[in-house]
């Protein structure tokens, strides 16, 4: 297996002014020939599935890997666009055409994986209940994540937003009832399980709840349903090179039963694998 260390956006940004010079490898075999693909993905779970794939799967399909591991969101991306990576795990497809939007890039999400369901975490309570007039909530900052922060805090009745309020143009200001006059602080996704003991409690994404060792079940306070969620955490690719039957066997294997089982065996319920046709 090759596996490489994380990078950070700085880093990142050095790969894409070299990547100006010449065009890149990556973008060289978009159609394949057998080359490794070069996949970004989080740490957790991302990171996790691929290895397994590529220790248990990968050989047998045909396919070598080499997982390149990031520690923020939108690096992940960066490398894409830019072909530095071939395809990315990490992110749902709301977050992913917010980012086309916002880069002018042209990525597309080629397989459905997992649902990371996101909660609200506390080390001052114990319960939404226990939450105090005036109790301050962390919230990811980036729109798409936000957004469906507010909508977890509004289908457990802690707040109402305003009629007709979407993700593509909301703000705080769009929360029309606050009953318990909640107050709440915009944080960048990473930093949301360092911020538990500054605030009473933090919506973290699933992924970073993990990598802070936050317990799904004695940690979190509020889960998102699963049923009918739309955040399930996508394979992507340069819409350019989507058909790379590299990438395509890579959808297929996580999918596998294999890979389903490990998925459920390793999370427990705190990452919900997802189904094929």
């Amino acid at each position: 297996m090759h596996r490489s260390a994380v990078i950070a956006p700085a880093a990142v940004a050095v790969l894409a002014l070299t990547a100006c010079g010449a065009p890149s490898e990556n973008e060289a075999d978009s159609t394949g020939g057998g080359e490794t693909l070069t996949v970004g993905a989080t740490a957790v779970p991302a990171g996790e599935i691929l290895e397994f794939i590529d220790e248990e799967l990968a050989a047998d399909a045909g396919l070598s890997l080499e997982i390149q591991e990031f520690s923020d969101y939108i690096a992940p991306n960066t490398a894409l666009a830019e072909g530095q990576i071939d395809a990315n795990l990490y992110q749902h497809e709301p977050y992913l055409l917010e980012f086309n939007e916002g880069n002018d890039t042209d990525l597309t999400a080629v397989q459905q994986a997992y649902l990371p369901p996101l909660g609200l975490y506390s080390e001052q309570v114990d319960s939404v209940e226990e939450l105090e007039n005036g109790a301050e909530i962390a919230l990811p900052n980036d729109p798409t994540n936000e957004f469906r922060a507010l909508v977890l805090l509004e289908e457990s009745g802690l707040i109402t937003l305003a009629d007709g309020v979407e993700e593509a143009d909301f703000s705080l200001s769009d929360i029309e009832d606050n009953p318990e006059d909640l107050d709440f602080h915009e944080v960048e996704a990473p930093q949301l399980p360092r911020s538990l003991g500054d605030v009473d409690a933090a919506i973290v994404n699933n992924n970073y709840a993990q990598e802070a060792g936050l317990d799904f079940e004695e940690d979190s306070i509020l889960l998102e349903e699963v049923e009918g969620n739309d955040y399930v955490n996508v394979l992507a690719a340069r819409t350019g090179n989507a058909d790379d039957p590299r990438i395509a066997t890579l959808g297929e294997l996580l999918l596998a039963d294999e890979t389903l089982e490990f998925i459920e065996e390793e999370y427990q319920g705190s990452v919900i694998p997802a189904e094929g046709d």
